[in-house]
Protein backbone atom coordinates (compact mmCIF):
# COMPACT_ATOMS: atom_id res chain seq x y z
CA UNK A 1 0.00 0.00 0.00
CA UNK A 2 1.23 3.18 -1.18
CA UNK A 3 1.67 6.53 1.35
CA UNK A 4 -1.13 7.99 -0.55
CA UNK A 5 -3.66 5.72 -0.20
CA UNK A 6 -2.72 5.11 3.56
CA UNK A 7 -3.38 9.00 4.41
CA UNK A 8 -6.18 8.69 2.17
CA UNK A 9 -7.57 5.65 4.28
CA UNK A 10 -6.70 7.79 7.59
CA UNK A 11 -8.66 10.65 5.98
CA UNK A 12 -11.76 8.47 5.39
CA UNK A 13 -11.70 6.19 8.70
CA UNK A 14 -11.58 9.68 10.29
CA UNK A 15 -13.98 11.38 8.29
CA UNK A 16 -11.78 14.59 7.83
CA UNK A 17 -11.32 16.29 4.33
CA UNK A 18 -7.82 16.12 2.62
CA UNK A 19 -8.62 20.03 3.07
CA UNK A 20 -9.15 20.06 6.57
CA UNK A 21 -5.94 17.85 7.10
CA UNK A 22 -4.00 20.51 4.93
CA UNK A 23 -5.05 23.43 6.94
CA UNK A 24 -4.37 21.67 10.51
CA UNK A 25 -1.39 20.89 9.34
CA UNK A 26 -0.08 24.47 7.83
CA UNK A 27 -0.22 23.85 4.37
CA UNK A 28 -3.03 25.07 1.39
CA UNK A 29 -4.61 22.14 0.01
CA UNK A 30 -3.34 22.35 -3.59
CA UNK A 31 0.72 22.54 -1.97
CA UNK A 32 -0.58 18.80 0.36
CA UNK A 33 -2.40 17.69 -2.43
CA UNK A 34 0.77 17.73 -4.95
CA UNK A 35 2.80 16.38 -1.87
CA UNK A 36 0.51 13.52 -1.53
CA UNK A 37 0.25 12.94 -5.12
CA UNK A 38 4.51 12.85 -4.98
CA UNK A 39 4.59 11.12 -1.49
CA UNK A 40 7.51 13.86 -0.78
CA UNK A 41 6.12 14.80 2.61
CA UNK A 42 9.44 14.78 5.73
CA UNK A 43 9.14 12.32 8.67
CA UNK A 44 7.91 15.46 10.71
CA UNK A 45 5.39 16.23 8.94
CA UNK A 46 4.22 12.65 8.87
CA UNK A 47 3.67 12.92 12.74
CA UNK A 48 1.89 16.30 12.29
CA UNK A 49 -0.90 14.39 10.04
CA UNK A 50 -1.05 11.67 12.19
CA UNK A 51 -1.02 13.96 15.43
CA UNK A 52 -3.94 15.67 13.43
CA UNK A 53 -5.42 12.72 13.03
CA UNK A 54 -4.98 11.49 16.32
CA UNK A 55 -3.07 8.60 15.78
CA UNK A 56 0.51 7.66 16.01
CA UNK A 57 3.06 7.48 13.14
CA UNK A 58 5.07 4.19 13.68
CA UNK A 59 8.32 4.38 10.48
CA UNK A 60 9.77 1.24 10.66
CA UNK A 61 11.10 -1.06 8.10
CA UNK A 62 9.31 -4.88 8.08
CA UNK A 63 10.92 -7.81 6.75
CA UNK A 64 9.74 -10.82 5.07
CA UNK A 65 9.73 -12.87 8.20
CA UNK A 66 7.89 -10.43 10.36
CA UNK A 67 11.48 -8.51 12.25
CA UNK A 68 11.12 -4.71 12.56
CA UNK A 69 14.04 -2.38 12.08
Amino acid sequence: MTLEQKIRMALAYKKISQFSLARMIGLSPSNFNQRLKRESFSIGELEQIAKALGAKFDFDFEFEDGTRV
